[in-house]
């Protein structure tokens, strides 16, 4: 008894041995070394079809991850610490060193999209990473050329002083600036988005053993980057504060370079991917202009007349199919099967921007169906911006003392939460979670969509603390005088760890909103985008780096003439500015957002769980 090519893409290498002892079979040496392939577009680093049981694995995944920890490390600091360096250094003001700061996140995260259609469609998800981290090297090595050379910076002056007028970066210099900064966002944001999903590459999904492992590679994940970032919070931190800042630009370009020559080195090992020339996002784009160009034609009555591929002719692979769903039926018209001399035309020979199949046009349902939630979470990051920005130079007016030998570096209070997370995540899926699983019945103890809504509710909490915290600061400051005090030199009497507060709640709505939006749209997209579903969060954050700018802007502009500052956030000195103001009108807004949560998660449909083809060419659920 032999065993045919369709009970072969049904088997692995394990329930291979155990069917040919129950049925007597000949154990095929053929047969037994095609079960070795990685399932999917795999190939080895000479473009073979990859071999299991050498290439991929936990192995190579840890090479992965140290780049992505050493990614972390490099950059992570100049996100929560760049704004003095763009205030006290490059003399921008500080509302626009805080949005020169949000600028080059927002370009990072929305960058994010590009990266992952590059690494899906064009050149893979291996050498999009390669790519992006020597990119990221020269970005920092200019940092670290410009912060290092005189010539390159505007001359030294007291922008707190104000008799005096200290000349802005501008010209060459501040062109160089830019070109090294948003470099850097360029590189940053493939390396972000390739290789965590290049690491789970390394695994195989359908083998119950490897999928386990691929589990262990995303917690793993978590705290490569928690590591990355808690060293970047204060080591680094330290070296800019006070060994300067060619130092900390140095220390990120030399661990980047480091981070290159890992990851390449296990090209030997990896299994990688293969591009596939399409992206679903140009699926879905797809469906958009096939539904425009057929604007005239009518709906069918009845669905089934809408254009399909025929399940048994796509026995060979393994094919998502979704059932219909009575939702934006305007999208439905890219389905529209057109008559040509009384007939159909061949679907074979139908072009994609004229017909889509029924699964693609529900893709793109799901896509519109998700848009109202993923504009809610832009404002999370919104108010996270502040956390990085504002919050910052409040700390350096405070008292910086944990004790007589050592001082607490403003930048590095991001630390509290980062360090939450690595201690509280494992504590909530361990003991947590099965409690509520009890509870609910849900397998993850609340559904994806509570999880963001608990995460958002409790963001409008922590700006609501900062502004009471900014009205303490402030208070201290006016009682004792020091309202035009000098930043560091003139520490005001009250303890930076009063700004913990905010910090530790943002930590608990991160937990929630941060997890709960990555697990949504990971289980909620498309087939064809899970591999990039992370650039729908990276996007989000992105535009709510690029929403805190403009809102900056027009809160100073709205409050230009009713304020003596000249705005509620202008100027220099944050002991005159109106903060506590902006935080309480964020948290009314996040409030807001909050409520219009309520209604579009109420409203969500889930996607469907629809039959789909497996190799035997049965359907199943």
């Amino acid at each position: 008894m032999t065993i045919g090519p369709n009970g072969l893409a049904l088997l692995t290498k394990r329930n291979y041995t155990k069917w040919a002892k129950e049925n007597s079979a000949v154990v095929d040496e053929k047969v037994e070394a095609e079960l070795q392939l990685v399932d999917g577009n795999k190939v080895d680093w000479k473009g073979r079809s990859a071999l299991k049981f050498k290439y991929g694995g936990t192995k190579a995944s840890w090479l992965i991850l140290t780049m992505i920890g050493f990614e972390n490390l490099a950059t992570f600091s100049l996100a929560v610490n760049s704004v003095p360096y763009f205030n006290g250094i490059m003399h921008y003001d500080l509302a626009d060193a805080a949005n020169m700061l949000t600028n080059y996140l927002g370009v990072t995260y929305i960058l994010s999209i590009f990266a992952a259609v590059l690494a899906d469609a064009w050149i893979g998800r291996y050498k999009t990473g390669l790519i992006s981290g020597c990119i990221m090297f020269v970005g920092l090595a200019l940092l670290t050329a410009q912060a290092h050379f005189r010539v390159l910076k505007p001359p030294i002056c007291n922008i707190f002083d104000i008799t005096v007028h200290c000349e802005k970066l501008s010209g060459g210099p501040e062109a160089f600036l830019l070109i090294g900064l948003y470099s850097l966002a360029f590189g940053s944001a493939g390396v972000k988005t390739a290789l965590p999903s290049h690491g789970a590459d390394q695994f195989d999904e359908t083998d119950p053993k490897e999928a386990m492992n691929m589990s262990s590679f995303f917690n793993s994940l978590l705290v490569a980057v928690s590591m990355g970032r808690a060293v970047s919070l204060t080591f680094i931190v330290w070296i800019q504060d006070n060994k300067g800042w060619d130092w900390g630009f140095g220390i990120g370009t030399v661990s980047i370079f480091l981070g290159i020559i890992i990851l390449a080195s296990g090209l030997p090992l990896y299994r990688i991917h293969v591009a596939q020339g399409t992206n679903g996002y140009v699926e879905i784009i797809q469906v958009y202009v096939a539904a425009i160009r057929n604007r005239n034609h009518p709906l069918p009555e009845n669905p089934i007349d809408l254009y399909e591929i025929e399940q048994d002719k796509e026995a060979a692979v393994e094919t998502e199919f979704l059932p219909h769903r009575d939702i934006f039926r305007f999208l439905d018209r890219a389905a529209i099967r057109i008559k040509s001399d009384d007939q159909f035309d061949k679907p074979e020979v139908q072009n994609p921007w004229k017909l889509c199949r029924v699964t693609q046009v529900e893709n793109a349902k799901i896509i519109l169906n998700i848009f109202p939630i993923f504009c809610c979470s832009i404002v999370s990051t919104l108010c996270l911006a502040q956390l990085q920005t504002f919050s910052i130079q409040q700390g350096y007016t405070m008292d910086q003392s944990f004790n007589k030998h050592f001082k607490i570096p403003p930048a590095s209070l991001p630390i509290i939460p980062i360090m939450f997370l690595i201690i509280v995540v494992p504590l909530y899926d361990r003991y947590f979670v099965p409690v509520l699983r009890k509870i609910t019945g849900i397998p993850t103890g609340v559904t994806h969509l509570q999880r963001i809504g608990v995460g958002l509710i409790l963001t409008s909490i922590s700006m609501a603390v900062a502004s009471i915290i900014e009205v303490k600061r402030k208070g201290v400051a006016r009682e004792n005088n020091m309202l035009d005090a000098s930043p560091v030199s003139q520490p005001l009497p009250i303890s930076i760890f009063w700004l913990s507060f905010q910090y530790f709640m943002f930590g608990i709505a991160d937990m929630f909103s941060y997890v709960g939006l990555l697990q949504f749209f990971y289980s909620e997209l498309p087939k064809g985008l899970k591999s990039t579903s992370t650039s729908f969060l990276w996007s989000s954050m992105g535009l709510g780096y690029f929403l805190s700018t403009i809102m900056v802007k027009s809160v100073n502009g709205a409050t230009k003439h009713i304020t003596k500052s000249g705005g509620w956030l202008a100027g220099n000195n944050i002991n005159r500015n109106h903060l506590n103001l902006f935080y309480l009108f964020l948290s009314i807004v996040s409030s807001i957002n909050f409520c219009i949560y309520l209604f579009v998660s109420k409203r969500y449909k889930y996607r469907a769980k629809g039959p789909r083809v497996v190799p035997n060419g049965k359907s199943k659920e």
